[in-house]
Formats: structure tokens, sequence, C-alpha cells
């Protein structure tokens, strides 16, 4: 009894836990404050303080630093998406990990139900055999059968006992394993759901960061006038141009390298992704994040692969720069934070960060880690 109330309080908090847990549960996130705008023509940088007397170190006036420069100005920037684009690796993870988790109580308290209903029917099944000798006068089937004087029904009766005591045997083994696993349903059902509420904290601590350094990032590009901002695009693309010639100047590559069937179908759908826009999280049809992208597209041609870049990075086999061919994935940055679709040619499409829009671009003009192929 005290096994059946323990089993019955496990099974209405697993499912109760895991109706709070379900995958649609939204955690709100403080926002995260935007500076004011900054009207067109404006200095770069806010306008220091001005030094009160003896800040410097022989108590004259500390001069103003001097400002950053516009490349220097798109470096901090681009370091902000990156932190950005890191994070949500993060929250996409957590994300996959906790629906998948989510998915796993939802089978636990499945099998909990089930093997809640299999004790009760054993226990009922042993609660007929209890009035069955009840009703026989109380007598064990062995006392009965000695006070028989029939040797043919003696015979019957030992073999229909030896029968019931197996079958008494069986009832038992099977009500004390189906307890066991109950037990055990329930216990795997707990530490499921500590990881699932675990990964649900880390979604939202990533989605906090992530808001934060895209405010950042478009505070400081909102600071800039027009023609800055054009300039700045100009410094990015020459940037990457000069990253590209180097890396077509000394990669390997295969110049009539093919793609296998599902590789070109991969390829087909992710250049047909074209223009639209990179969404943090995203993955599709209307917007992308950059593993979104990539995922999306194998899943369309065929073949499911892992969500986000680090994980592609970690679970899909790596090949060498000169074997790759259209359809493979090319991983960026140390941390596995970025990842493009090589389409040949020295090019990749990839949905490059918040502000941008999936592109075709060199493939080279950013920092490799390696290549896989799903």
């Amino acid at each position: 009894m005290h096994r059946r109330h323990c089993a019955t309080a496990a099974i209405a908090l697993v499912c109760a836990l895991t109706a709070l847990a379900a995958p649609g549960t939204a955690f709100a996130s403080p926002a995260v404050p935007r500076p004011p705008a900054v009207a067109p023509g404006s200095p770069l940088l806010p306008k220091a303080p001005e030094p009160l007397p003896g800040n410097g170190p022989t108590g004259a006036p500390t001069a103003p630093a001097a400002p950053k420069s516009l490349d220097e100005i798109r470096l901090e920037i681009e370091g902000l998406y990156h932190q950005a684009v890191s994070a949500t690796d993060t929250y996409n993870l957590a994300k996959e990990q906790a629906e998948q988790q989510s998915k796993e109580i939802t089978e636990l308290t499945e099998r909990i139900v089930k093997g809640q209903a299999r004790i009760d029917d054993l226990k009922l099944r042993a609660g007929a055999a209890a009035r069955a000798q009840y009703q026989s006068g109380g007598l064990p089937p062995e006392a009965q059968l000695m006070l028989t004087d029939d040797p043919q029904l003696f015979l019957d009766g030992a073999s229909r006992i030896k029968d019931g005591m197996k079958a008494t045997r069986d009832l038992l083994r099977d009500l004390e394993q189906t307890q066991a696993d109950l037990e055990s349903y329930s216990q795997d059902a707990s530490t499921h759901l500590r990881k699932l509420e675990a990964n649900r904290v880390r979604q939202a601590e990533a989605k906090k960061e992530i808001d934060a350094k895209i405010a950042a990032a478009e505070a400081i590009e909102g600071r800039l006038r027009k023609e800055e901002r054009e300039r700045l695009l100009l410094l990015e693309r020459r940037a990457a141009d000069r990253a590209q010639s180097e890396w077509m100047r000394t990669a390997p590559l295969q110049r009539s390298a093919t793609a296998t069937a599902q590789g070109a179908a991969a390829v087909k759908f992710a250049k047909a992704q074209i223009g639209k826009p990179y969404v943090w999280g995203a993955e599709g049809p209307g917007s992308y994040d950059c593993s979104g992208l990539t995922s999306r597209a194998w899943a369309t041609a065929g073949r499911p692969i892992p969500r986000t870049s680090q994980e592609q990075w970690r679970q899909l086999p790596k090949v060498a720069v000169e074997d790759m061919q259209p359809g493979d994935l090319i991983i960026y940055h140390a941390d596995a934070s970025h990842v493009g679709m090589y389409v040949g040619d020295g090019v990749i499409v990839h949905s490059p960060r918040p502000g941008r829009h999936v592109t075709l671009t060199g493939a080279g003009s950013m920092k490799i880690l390696g290549v896989v192929r799903p």
C-alpha cells in the first residue's frame, strides 16, 4: 500500500510538472534598455565630461580620449555581433535539449501510468486467488488434497497445485518487477525534469545576452551619420575581400568538385532563401540564423543534422578543405559560432548576422575553423 501511495504521488507530481515545463512555456526576460537616439550629424561617440582639477598625475586636467576611428568602430560592432551570434548557439542548443527532455518526460509519464495500471491488474488477480481460497473453506490446497480418498483426484489435484504455485510465483514476480520499473521511471522523470529546468534557465540567460549585445551594436551604429554608415559598409566589404583574396591564393580547392544528389538539393534550397533576413533563433521559412539555414536546407534534402553550428562541428564528419564539395558546411571562428554552406568556386551561402540578409560571399572572408559533411 505504501508503494502504491508513493507511485500515485509520483505520477501526480510528474504530470503536473510536465505540464508546467511544456515546450510552449514562455520565459520573460527583462527588456534591454536602449540608449537615446542621437540626431544625425552628432559626434561618433558621446562627448566626455569636463575633467575635474587634480585628475591628472600632477594635478593638471586629464586630456579627453581620442575619438575612435571608423575602422575601430567597425571591429567593435563586429565583436558585439559575434558575441550575440555565439550566444544564439547557446540558446538554440538549450532550446533543442529542452524540447527533447520534455518529450522524454511525456514518454516516461505514459510508462508510469501504464505501470500503475499493470500493478492494479496484478493486485486484482492476487485478490481473486485469495477469495477463491476463502471460498474453499480457508484450507490450503495441499491440506484439501490430503483429505481425498480418490487416487485420481489426488493426482489431478497435485498437478493443479503445481500449476497454481507456478502461477502465484509468476504473479508475485511480475508485481515486484512492475513496482521496480515504476520507481525507476519516476526517478528518471525527476532527473529529466531537473535538466529541463536548467536548460530553460540557460535559454533565458542566453536570450538576455543576445538582446544586450544586439542593442549595444545598434546603439553604436545609431550614432553614425549616413555617410559614416556607408563608409562602414565599404570597410566591411574591403576587409572581407582582402581575406577572400588571400584565402583563394592559398586554398587548394577542387575546381571540378561536384555535389551529391542530397548536397545539390541542400544547396538549391539554401540559395532560394537569399534575401531573407537574419533573425536569431529562426529556422524559416521567412527568416534564418546561420545554423537555422544550414540545418533546414539539409533536412529538406532528406538528411537531418544537428541544429547548431557548434553541434554540427562536433557531430558531423570532418573533411579537408581540398576535398570540399558543394553542400559541405564550413564552420567559422574558434568557438564554431558561425556556419555557411559551400556552393562551389570558393563561395558560400549563409545568413551572416543581425541586420543582414541571407547572401552569397567568399568562403574565406571569415576565419575558417574547418569543414564538415552531412
